[in-house]
């Protein structure tokens, strides 16, 4: 991405706008759930905001706009406050994906039946495509991304035990390794939920 900001600063602009507010809703929905549910600990940490100021990562945020991944403030809860920890960490964790995909429609939606919007159609194509790709690369169930925790609604309490030991181990190792580039400059993650994120952008737009 760091390319385009010579090349083509008005594309950078609109990535790096798409990658902020899709920051923000992602976090601000993992907070509501999560207040929702029980746990007043976002609230009190000022996180039930789409203020992108409540929810980035300076360090994320910049590898965001310069390298193409990052991340965002993490949005803390206390299990012992949920009725059903398990269940509930799932549902937190399913919430900022859904977020973006909802998003995703919604803007889709408005671009098909708002002619009057036309106009802004290419910003919202930039919009759509961000909020697709942070939802799907979240699903991937490898700590620290949301998709260990939705897994862990789904396993067994014993199996899940057995694969969180392993994530908190060497999770973000694993993560790192799916990142890095191999033969021919794609990484494996990228060839993983590449196709999956052109397949559900290709059904919005």
């Amino acid at each position: 991405m760091l390319s385009t900001l010579f090349s083509n600063p008005l594309v950078f602009l609109l990535w790096a706008i798409g990658l902020v507010l899709a920051i923000s809703i992602h976090e601000y929905a993992h907070a509501r759930v999560a207040d929702r549910l029980g746990d007043p600990t976002p609230r009190s940490q000022g996180r039930l905001t789409l203020d992108p100021r409540s929810h980035l990562d300076p360090l994320g945020t910049i590898a965001l706009l310069f390298l193409g991944f990052g991340w965002g403030r993490p949005v803390m809860f206390d299990p012992y406050n949920l009725r059903s920890p398990r269940r509930d960490s799932a549902l937190i964790a399913l919430a900022g994906p859904a977020s973006n995909l909802l998003f995703a429609l919604i803007l889709s939606l408005c671009t098909r039946f708002l002619p009057a919007l036309s106009f802004i159609a290419p910003i919202f194509g930039v919009l759509i495509l961000m909020n697709i790709s942070l939802a799907i690369f979240n699903l991937v169930p490898v700590f620290p991304l949301d998709g260990e925790k939705i897994l862990g609604g789904l396993l067994s309490p014993a199996l899940y035990q057995e694969y969180q030991n392993i994530m908190r181990q060497y999770g973000t190792i694993i993560l790192i390794l799916l990142l890095l580039p191999i033969a021919g400059g794609t990484s494996p993650i990228s060839a993983l939920i590449s196709p999956v994120i052109s397949f559900v952008t290709n059904l919005l737009l």
